[in-house]
């Protein structure tokens, strides 16, 4: 439908926080209106027929913890607006050599079983965090961060002590067996940063404590179902989504109160021009996109023949061998260079979702970390890594795709060079994000809002971003002090 007349909000960028900032504004009675690039919405949680008919492949995020857990989801109510999350029998696995696996499993006690010597000590770092899954999730992602935690201050604050380190002191404090360090390293690993580095003891720890609290799913027929949904739903309530438009100049907005960005702080920079004051644009041109990643989708003629039987239960897989040559593979693609040996993120979504295939079809997908802007072709280093432990799986392979670094970037813009995380997550620029501000949505445009995963809590399918932002137009622009909930699906 078209908006008649001029809408009270603009939110250029479709992608899952673009979307929730959407719902926000128009739970708030706004005529809102989403710009999107591409001629389907979805940014990172687009599903397409890559290979060939009745083959889904999700292009970027597949496996989907935090839009099980995140506050502005659980409100959102996934199952009411027809989006059925899947799971795996096994969240996440890691092979080791010799036929050997470490497994996450939904059940926390039976995870700590399977780690045998190493099982009290994950029971000891992870049992406080489960217990108050939601406390935890709930004060990082939101805007409480800048005041003090009302709720589980203890399990925070001990969370905090651990996860300031990096991941490398954290899994040889806590374990001894190769198991439970390739398992924590592993997790940690989705942040694309050297492992050495502080924080990623934390999104180690965040994400294994996810495993227990909501799982790994998928959404079921591809992460497209869920940009669907909430497409649908701001239709249903009277907003409107426009594809196939590129925003290069603010000045099209004119006469707008407020316009949210679910784009990268450059491209806010360009679009706004003299708007924006010399310091703000220096601080921008020095935040910084992390390594690339290099991706292969691939249709196979039956599942991969994994050695170990656990690891055919998985939904995810982290192929990379020890915590050394875990460490070792991450430490490359930071430092911009290549390796033969990296560390492979892979997900087998047919083992949890058959729709994504025809009868008897299966898909699987895998990434590595590469240099920022890289165009190195990875396959043949994914393929041995899999091979590794899967031997006899080139045998299976039907037909295969990819996409480097530099085709990510033109497939999204948000991907500069590759980085998918749309900024690299360090200690700094967690704190900082993108800018050293009080409130870092606000921009130095009157009623221009950041909303990105440029701006905190940062990466990942949880829509905080988005809805964080919108709260903070809703208070300046509006005058809405406090937030209505979002309206409930129709029927």
């Amino acid at each position: 439908m078209a908006l008649n007349g001029k809408p009270d909000a603009v939110v250029v960028g479709s992608g899952p926080n673009g979307l929730a900032a959407a719902l926000r504004l128009s739970a708030a009675g706004l005529r809102v209106q989403v710009v999107e690039r591409a001629d389907r919405p979805g940014g990172g949680m687009r599903t397409e027929e890559l290979t060939r008919p009745g083959y889904r492949h999700d292009v970027c995020s597949t496996v989907q913890p935090m839009a099980a857990a995140a506050p502005f989801f659980r409100e959102f109510d996934l199952p009411s607006r027809g989006v059925r999350l899947v799971q795996p029998e096994i969240c996440y696995a890691h092979p080791l050599d010799g036929g050997r696996a470490a497994v996450s499993q939904r059940s926390l006690e039976a995870t700590a079983a399977g780690l045998g010597p190493d099982a009290a000590a994950y029971r000891r770092l992870f049992e406080p965090l489960v217990e108050h899954g939601d406390d935890v999730i709930d004060f990082f992602l939101t805007s409480q961060l800048r005041r003090p935690p009302t709720k589980s201050v203890l399990q925070v604050t001990q969370f905090a002590l651990n996860a300031l380190p990096n991941v490398r002191w954290l899994a040889r404090r806590y374990f001894d067996t190769q198991e439970g360090q390739a398992l924590l390293a592993g997790a940690a690993a989705h942040g694309m940063l050297d492992l050495s580095r502080p924080l990623t003891a934390g999104l180690g720890m965040i994400l294994g404590m996810l495993a227990h609290h909501v799982g790994w799913p998928l959404v079921e027929g591809g992460s497209q179902a869920l940009a669907d949904a909430m497409v649908r739903a701001l239709e249903e309530q009277g907003g409107e989504l426009v594809t196939g438009h590129e925003v290069t100049d603010l000045r099209e907005f004119d006469g707008v109160p407020a316009v949210l960005l679910d784009t990268t702080p450059r491209a806010f920079v360009a679009m706004a021009g003299d708007r924006v004051n010399e310091g703000y644009r220096r601080w921008v041109a020095r935040y910084k996109h992390g390594p690339g990643v290099f991706k292969i989708d691939w249709v196979l003629s039956e599942p991969v023949p994994w050695t170990n039987s656990d690891v055919r239960r998985a939904g995810t897989l982290h192929l990379a061998g020890t915590l050394e040559e875990t460490l070792a593979g991450e430490a490359a693609p930071a430092a911009g260079r290549l390796t033969d040996k990296p560390y492979v993120l892979a997900v087998q979504p047919t083992v949890a979702d058959p729709t994504r295939a025809p009868e008897g079809g299966h898909v699987f997908w895998a990434y590595v970390h590469v240099p920022h802007g890289s165009d190195a072709d990875m396959t043949e280093a994914i393929e041995n890594q899999v091979e590794r432990f899967a031997p006899g799986f080139r045998d299976t392979v039907v037909e295969r795709v990819t996409k480097n670094a530099v085709q990510m970037e033109q497939w999204n813009p948000n991907h500069v060079g590759g980085d998918i995380s749309n900024g690299e997550a360090s200690f700094r620029q967690m704190l900082a994000r993108p800018v050293p501000r009080w409130n870092t949505y606000r921009t130095p445009a009157r009623g221009v809002y950041l909303a990105s995963a440029a701006t905190p809590p940062g990466p990942a399918v949880h829509g905080q971003c988005g809805d964080n932002a919108a709260r903070v137009a809703l208070r300046d622009v509006f005058g809405v002090r406090e937030a209505p909930p979002l309206k409930p699906a129709l029927g």
